[in-house]
């Protein structure tokens, strides 16, 4: 579990081309402080499990089925990502609920900066649009942000200068894909709504 509060920018030092799969090598001095085999860090929001640790670096494996979901398949060596390791029990939940669990990707659409801060507009898939509301929670590339405009085929974040210079949204441009994970409670809502209507209707 995250909570969608990058702890660093980190890179993409090589990829590994499998079959059905790929490999990652990334540099992140923060989140391999006392990784190990098996740990979780999260890559642009996609919780990825540490194969191998040395150094600053760590490798993951990403099967096809993550490749397809995410714009994980984008990366190549020189990428910047976000990285975050997952949140302990007892700390302060400073973003949400974020399981690393990727609903589908956006798009960079449009850009428009201010004296102090920017706001980005993001593509929205058909099927997420019903969980994302005004002033709610949403996950872009691992980033826990608020909505602030909620369209039929988009949204908007507004973006302060500490999350420009300290994600990939610092430096993404229209075109460039993002990861998206909807707020986790609405979907659990909708199916228990689902479930309720279904065994009224019986």
């Amino acid at each position: 579990m995250f909570t969608g509060i990058v702890e660093e920018l980190g890179e993409v030092t090589a990829v590994e081309t499998l079959d059905d799969a790929c490999r990652f090598r990334l540099r992140g001095p923060v989140v391999t402080q006392g990784a190990k085999h098996g740990d979780s860090i999260a890559v642009n929001g996609v919780c990825l499990t540490v194969v191998d640790h040395e150094g600053d670096e760590f490798t993951a494996d990403v099967m096809a089925e993550t490749l397809n979901r995410s714009s994980l398949g984008a990366l190549e060596a020189g990428s910047r990502v976000n990285l975050e390791r997952p949140m302990a029990v007892g700390e302060r939940l400073g973003g949400h609920i974020v399981q690393g669990h990727v609903d589908g990707t956006g798009e960079i659409l449009e850009r428009k900066p201010s004296d102090n801060w920017e706001i980005v507009k993001i593509s929205l898939p058909a099927d997420l649009t019903r969980y994302v509301v005004e002033k709610g929670s949403i996950t872009v590339d691992g980033i826990s942000l608020t909505v602030v405009d909620a369209g039929p085929d988009y949204f908007t974040v507004s973006l302060i200068p500490t999350t420009l210079d300290l994600t990939t949204l610092g430096h993404k441009q229209p075109g460039d894909p993002v990861n998206l994970e909807v707020d986790v409670i609405a979907k659990y809502v909708e199916r228990m709504l689902g479930d309720r209507a279904q065994g009224a209707a019986k």
